[in-house]
């Protein structure tokens, strides 16, 4: 397992776990952030934030901080 700010431009991974609480834990399950759920790395910034990942067929945008309280396995 890894965090999801880890994981490199291409590769597809899914969620096992959330470490976000409270407003930032509902943003990110509404945002389809779930445990189970396929992501994709698109895109990282010039500055290598933010980062783009598909999720569920939507496109967002998540910053290093938020990424780190994704854990994820391939």
């Amino acid at each position: 397992m890894s965090k999801l700010d880890a994981v490199s431009v291409g590769k597809q991974v899914t969620v096992e776990e959330l470490s976000a609480t409270e407003l930032l834990r509902e943003r990110m399950l509404a945002l389809g952030l779930t445990k189970g759920a396929r992501i994709e790395v698109i895109r990282k910034g010039p500055s290598g934030d933010p980062t783009i990942y598909n999720i569920r067929g939507a496109m967002i945008a998540l910053r290093k901080e938020e990424a780190t309280l994704i854990t994820v396995t391939d």
